[in-house]
């Protein structure tokens, strides 16, 4: 799907970021890995070159300007050309309510969740537009509902849906597409861990606290890290040429639109 392109991929961690780049490497493509630890970007890029593709380490804090703009300056020397930029790096802020949250977190959460994405977009869509490149922005399925306390990160990425549909029109004349992935649960190590407490507190077993969360899906079962992935190679792919400007949820049927 992605052969011999070369895909930037941001906050690569050990769950979703790290599958979006090695399922990115095994449809073809080289990898820029970009995140603030440079250890774990390491062992991912290993990974990638397992299956045959290049892997490149950047370590980046995307919400500066300096550290971004090397991110780019690196990219392009080694490979000179971008195809694909996955902004996947975000922050989830204080859980807390609305009317008792502090102003400055609202804040915070918006410069990683938001402003950083347009950052790395404004940076790559000259070299995006002359390889007619993608766009995808990670969100989430907080965009479906309005529970308490997630007030505050919905706003922000609600801001990041915004942000996706408004630079699709503005790109797509250079003919770069845009697109957005809402993730609901993801089966990794983030969410396992979470169970696992959950569980403890409990006084009961990961696997009922995972089916009882299930059963509010349609499958019956929570999306991997690598189906969430999959959904986005969809859109980064040639096969999503004429797809700009669209959210698609990958959450196992438990909201509808």
């Amino acid at each position: 799907m992605l052969e011999n392109k070369v895909v930037v991929v941001s906050g690569v961690g050990p769950g979703l970021g790290r599958s979006l780049a090695l399922r990115s490497a095994a449809s073809g493509a080289d990898v820029v890995l970009a995140a603030r630890t440079e250890t774990r970007l390491a062992e991912v890029a290993r990974e990638v070159e397992a299956v045959g593709r290049r892997a490149l380490v950047v370590p980046t804090d995307i919400t500066d300007e300096v550290s971004a703009k090397t991110l780019k300056r690196t990219t392009l020397e080694e490979f000179g050309r971008v195809d694909a930029l996955v902004n996947n790096a975000f922050a989830v802020p204080p859980l807390q309510p609305l009317t008792e949250v502090d102003i400055e977190d609202i804040h915070s959460g918006f410069e990683t969740n938001v402003f950083a994405a347009l950052r790395l977009s404004r940076l790559f869509a000259p070299t995006l537009a002359e390889h007619s490149g993608a766009i995808t922005m990670i969100n989430s399925a907080v965009i479906r509902h309005s529970r308490s306390p997630f007030g505050v990160y919905k706003m922000t990425k609600e801001g990041l849906l915004s942000l996706a549909r408004t630079l699709s029109a503005e790109l797509g004349p250079q003919g770069v597409r845009v697109n957005t992935v809402a993730p609901g649960y993801i089966w990794g190590d983030a969410l396992k861990a979470g169970f696992a407490s959950m569980a403890e507190q409990r006084g009961t077993t990961v696997q009922h606290i995972y089916d009882e969360t299930a059963t509010n899906l349609d499958l019956l079962r929570l999306p991997s890290p690598d189906e969430v992935a999959n959904a986005v190679l969809f859109l980064l792919s040639d096969l999503a040429s004429a797809i700009t400007g669209q959210c698609l949820d990958v959450n196992g049927g438990e909201f509808h639109r």
